[in-house]
């Protein structure tokens, strides 16, 4: 006799039809699917969905707690890069990720970091070269190699890259790509060297074209990178090529919604509905391989009843046939997660900040800098060159123009700070910080003053990881005391911290929907234009330190 015998609409990705069915579930497994005989139940029982590329730590919760809140919205499986704790902890910090969602049924598809550090150009706290990563490739946990982002070097033909990517394949597991604006030539040389995916198009003719080569391309909507608006039509042009991922959560994010969300825009965008679930679903699971049922007989009884096809709400989500979550609560319990960091002991004043021209624009009233330009919802930066005055030696930040200094310290050996100017967070007061800055996650700040900025920063340290708002003297901080990524608190608590200080940071004047996690992007190299890591002004077309200031 089955376990249970479920009658509903079911939605079978395989076949791509939608019929009246009996599914019967035994020992967690589908025992068999046979046309109803009659009236069913409401609801359409589908597939659990797959986040096809996120890194867990951007919700600042450890796996476990993640999977928690993701099994709430149909979620029963991630394809996750520890790629931020591998730059913080090296392997040790991959197998921390392993140990905290060891039990839970949710499937946490670990990758293997193919980039730690990312480039060359700034100080990470750990070193991943190719043979750490064939050890790590070497554990059957470990799925396949994330996200290469180092395309010059693939491109050129790094050894360690290339090393890395062979080692990969001759365990026959897949290797992902990160190729932002690439095309033409560029594009097929990079893939040539067997990369299989891309996350990061931000423009439909790149997608496009990367499809058109073979690419796996996937839509991304997250809480800072949100391409899904761009890229949507290609679920109709090229289906069987998309995946949808978030990349990057935050918790308040994550705890309104997860794929589900992603899946019911493409619907009323007009997508055939059976091509977003492919693409939540039966995409993911193939290409990753990944050990999730796909509602078919044999398959393990994972599954999610929607509302309908519309809206794609969820109402019961089923793991190896047990209910994980029901009516936006999940039924596995929380549990205590542990606390590995790096982080050294510092304290920092108002001077440590200041800004010199330099020798040659020595007594000038007013320099050029070459700012960043932080773009809402864009991973991206534009360059802008704008005059700043200089006072009693010391360039200025100016929020009447929206021109802000951006510093990153280093926060695992005592270096003095790196500093640039930058445009688009609207600050016209105060300062916040943060040790969540991808992807060598030492410690970014950006700030109206010199003072606040100090205050915000050591507010980091103190906490030895976190997110921080001063404002003339007031400091709130959350702190992230696991590898000063993760909260060791339940996700509502993060949420709920988290919320308060983004609200914080707008009341200083920021238009940013996201301006911590737009922050934590303003240290990443590898994604154009202009970004500041711990060792200067970096230049991510010409890949190389370019001058933050001229005369």
């Amino acid at each position: 006799m089955p376990d249970a015998v479920h009658r509903h609409l079911v939605a079978d990705v395989v076949s791509g039809n939608v019929f009246p069915a009996e599914v019967a579930v035994r020992g967690g497994r589908i025992a068999s699917i046979a046309p109803a005989s009659g009236p069913v139940d409401p609801g359409v029982l589908v597939p659990g969905f797959v986040d096809a590329h996120v890194h867990v730590e951007s919700s600042m919760l450890p796996p476990w707690e993640f999977a928690r809140v993701a099994m709430r919205h149909g979620t029963v499986a991630s394809v996750s890069d520890p790629h931020e704790i591998a730059n913080v902890l090296g392997s040790a910090g991959v197998r921390y990720m392993l140990e905290d969602i060891a039990g839970s049924p949710f499937t946490c598809w670990l990758g293997c970091p193919s980039c730690v550090p990312a480039t060359g150009f700034e100080t990470a706290g750990a070193v991943l070269d190719a043979d750490a990563c064939a050890r790590l490739l070497d554990d059957p946990r470990i799925g396949y190699l994330s996200e290469m982002m180092n395309w010059p070097g693939a491109i050129g033909g790094d050894p360690q890259v290339l090393a890395k990517i062979a080692a990969a394949k001759a365990r026959g597991k897949p290797v992902d790509g990160h190729a932002p604006g690439l095309r033409g030539e560029q594009a097929k040389a990079y893939f040539a060297r067997g990369i299989e995916t891309d996350h990061e198009c931000f423009a439909l003719d790149e997608a496009r074209g990367k499809a058109a080569i073979g690419v796996k391309v996937l839509i991304r909507e997250g809480s800072a990178a949100r391409n899904f608006d761009a890229l949507w039509p290609l679920l109709a042009e090229h289906p069987d090529r998309c995946m949808f991922c978030t990349d990057d959560a935050h918790p308040d994010d994550l705890l309104l919604g997860h794929v589900d969300r992603i899946a019911a825009r493409a619907v009323a965008n007009g997508i055939d509905p059976m091509a977003a679930l492919r693409a939540a679903t039966l995409n993911p699971i193939r290409h990753y391989r990944l050990p999730c049922g796909l509602l078919q007989p044999g398959d393990r009884a994972d599954m999610v009843l929607l509302e309908d096809l519309r809206s794609f709400r969820p109402l019961r989500t089923w793991i190896a046939g047990e209910v994980v979550a029901e009516g936006g609560s999940d039924r596995i319990p929380p549990r205590p997660s542990g606390t590995p960091n790096a982080f050294r002991a510092a304290a920092f004043a108002a001077p440590d900040f200041a800004v010199r021209p330099p020798a040659r624009c020595a007594g000038a009233a007013g320099v050029t800098v070459h700012a960043i330009v932080a773009e809402d919802g864009q991973l991206v930066t534009a360059r802008a060159d704008l005059r700043a005055r200089v006072t009693d030696g010391i360039i200025e930040p100016d929020a009447a123009q929206d021109l802000l200094q951006l510093t990153v310290v280093n926060r695992y050996v005592d270096a003095p700070p790196a500093h640039a100017f930058i445009r688009g967070f609207g600050l016209r007061r105060g300062a916040i910080a943060a040790s969540v800055a991808h992807d060598c996650h030492n410690v970014v700040a950006v700030g109206a003053t010199r003072e606040d900025i100090a205050a915000a920063v050591n507010a980091v340290f103190r906490a030895r990881g976190g997110l921080a708002v001063a404002d003339g003297g007031s400091v709130d901080v959350l702190p992230l005391p696991i590898a000063g990524l993760m909260s060791d608190r339940p996700a509502e608590e993060v949420a709920a911290a988290y919320a308060r200080l983004t609200a914080k940071a707008k009341a200083l004047g920021s238009p940013l929907r996201a301006p911590f996690m737009t922050t934590s992007f303003m240290a990443l190299l590898v994604i154009p234009a202009l970004k500041l890591s711990d060792r200067g002004l970096f230049d991510g077309q010409a890949f190389r330190f370019v001058p933050a200031v001229t005369c």
